[in-house]
């Protein structure tokens, strides 16, 4: 499951706390499923990733904004939903300043299957592009951009 590796690495790039202590965070699958037709090897996987980050000591806005900046990338149709509620989490305090915390996140994967002369080959599909909401502005826009400064390359919590 290339999300997986995907979401890993990203984590590993953006969230200063996780890059010093990556054996403090576990992605895994929590439960999943395989999606087929009649008369076709290619299929789809559902399943939901689970996020762990143990002894998270800074604002858990440091771990969610970089979540959701990889959800907008990788799995854009889950801000589409009705709800607007893209994942769940829980999150055990330690104490006033630390937390164990898991965000589940339900994602899919969409698998081509072909088949070749000397077997069958296997490509993971992009994510569909999305319909645009918001006619005007420029294709690529970041909307949340600007919302918090990165200069440094870290995530700053600001309030007001």
């Amino acid at each position: 499951m290339k999300k997986l590796d995907s979401l890993r690495s990203h984590l590993l790039a953006s969230v200063p706390e996780i890059r010093n202590s990556p054996e403090k965070m576990e992605i895994f699958v929590d439960k999943g499923d395989v999606a087929v037709r009649a008369g076709s090897l290619s299929f789809e996987y559902s399943y939901t990733a689970s996020v762990w980050v143990q002894d998270f000591s800074v604002s858990v806005d440091n771990l969610l904004v970089p979540i959701l900046a990889w959800m907008a990338a990788n799995q854009p149709d889950l801000f589409e939903k009705g709800d607007r509620k893209p994942f769940t989490f829980e999150s055990e305090l330690l104490d006033a300043e630390t937390c164990d915390i898991t965000i589940s996140i339900n994602l899919t994967e969409l698998v081509r299957v072909e088949q070749q002369a000397k077997g069958v080959k296997v490509f993971h599909l992009p994510e569909p592009v999305m319909l645009d909401q918001f006619a005007g502005v420029p294709t690529g826009t970041k909307l949340w951009a600007g919302l918090i400064e990165d200069v440094a390359g870290t995530i700053e919590t600001v309030t007001r």
